[in-house]
């Protein structure tokens, strides 16, 4: 199976479902097999590629590999791992001990709790900033080991210049990553903009399904393709054959899925925007987001994430939350169902999130039903 992009030409919603197919032969299958083995057949002094054991390569993995690596545009397939945090965990690995690591004040928590061990047992200096704010963050700069962007990040949804951040980045030497998992490789490609590690947390848009915890990462650059794969090998951060499947599976409608999904964010942020129950209301897609100029120029869409803030505060955020019926309260994102949560439930949640705000994850279900049950939950917040 070839890890080549096929073809320029082809755009990313041809590419989810024509990439990682087997090859055609009469009477074969059109999906690519789950095999199941911890290891393979081998004698001698084994080639270059060859499949060894499940720890190291696995050729369940390779048409989910080879599809998300052409979505990015990546000279590399993707790499995938057991969890969107395995993926972090690699690209973190990048940092050298005593390295200075910036990262978005409000990227996800866990990621930020990561930079904070590294921290503790590596020495790393790790320095937070308003990843929306490119002045503060060029500021930063200076003897930084890697840049992590997200972007629109988590749960904030503020919005990186990457054009301007990644080359600043490079020129004061720095590395930069970006966890692309909010808009993913269909709305935005940071490969194609310089970054040199791209994770995503599969769990999410990509499976789709809210069915499989699954990461990935992937970097055009060949010595930190090398580097990520080993980190793979040697920590056992791999993922299992009917997870890939699922994902592999989960990917051939994720232009569908993330066209329905935007659209009914769009929409549901602008009947949002106007809700006597909500005090702010914040999606890219909205024209007086601070976010939109910056999406509308580097971004083919807005994402499918809304954050609210209703009146009342936390407690009214949490009647909401108790009062829908279509929506899932659930922790996670970028399934087919809609679900929220108030992110300041976690006690390790950034502590500049504020209290009361809901992150919407909008899924593919008929928009006005979804209004219905949400309008219905804001006006009995107010009560």
């Amino acid at each position: 199976m070839s890890h080549e992009f096929p073809s320029p030409a082809l755009s990313p919603a041809t590419v989810t479902v024509a990439s990682g197919r087997p090859a055609r032969e009469q009477g074969g299958p059109v999906n690519p097999p789950v095999v199941l083995t911890s290891t393979n057949v081998s004698s001698g002094e084994p080639a270059p590629g060859e499949l060894l054991y499940g720890r190291i390569d696995s050729a369940s993995w390779h048409p989910f590999e080879q599809v998300l690596g052409e979505l990015e545009r990546s000279r590399h397939p993707a790499l995938v791992f057991g969890s969107g945090m395995a993926s972090i965990a690699a690209a973190f690995s990048l940092v050298p001990p005593g390295g200075r690591l910036v990262l978005p004040r409000h990227c996800y928590q866990v990621t930020l709790g990561y930079a904070a061990d590294l921290a503790q047992r590596e020495g790393v200096e790790v320095v937070l900033v308003d990843i929306d704010d490119t002045d503060a963050v060029l500021a930063a700069l200076p003897g930084t080991s890697m840049l992590w962007i997200e972007s629109p990040t988590n749960p904030m949804l503020e919005v990186a210049d990457l054009p301007v951040l990644i080359e600043a980045a490079h020129a004061a030497g720095a590395l930069v990553g970006v966890d692309n998992t909010f808009a993913t490789p269909l709305v935005q490609r940071p490969l194609t903009l310089g970054a040199d590690v791209v994770i995503h947390s599969v769990t999410k848009y990509l499976a789709g399904h809210s069915d499989v915890v699954l990461g990935a990462a992937l970097s055009d650059d060949d010595d930190l393709h090398t580097r990520l794969h080993a980190y793979r090998t040697l920590h056992g951060s791999i993922a299992g054959p009917f997870e890939v499947w699922l994902a592999l599976r989960g990917v051939r409608t994720l232009a569908l899925r993330v066209e329905r999904a935007q659209a009914n964010a769009a929409e549901l942020a602008r009947r949002l925007s106007s809700h006597p129950a909500v005090a702010a209301v914040r999606h890219p897609s909205l024209p007086d987001d601070p976010g939109h100029e910056r999406a509308a120029r580097l971004m083919d869409g807005f994402g499918a994430i809304i954050g609210l803030r209703p009146h009342g505060g936390a407690s009214a955020a949490d009647a909401v939350v108790d009062a829908v019926r279509l929506w899932v309260p659930a922790t996670s994102l970028g399934g087919v169902e809609s679900s929220m949560e108030r992110r300041r439930r976690f006690a390790t949640e950034s502590l500049t999130v504020p209290d009361d705000l809901l992150r919407l994850s909008v899924g593919i279900e008929d928009v006005d039903d979804l209004w219905a049950d949400l309008s219905a939950a804001l006006d009995a917040s107010v009560r």
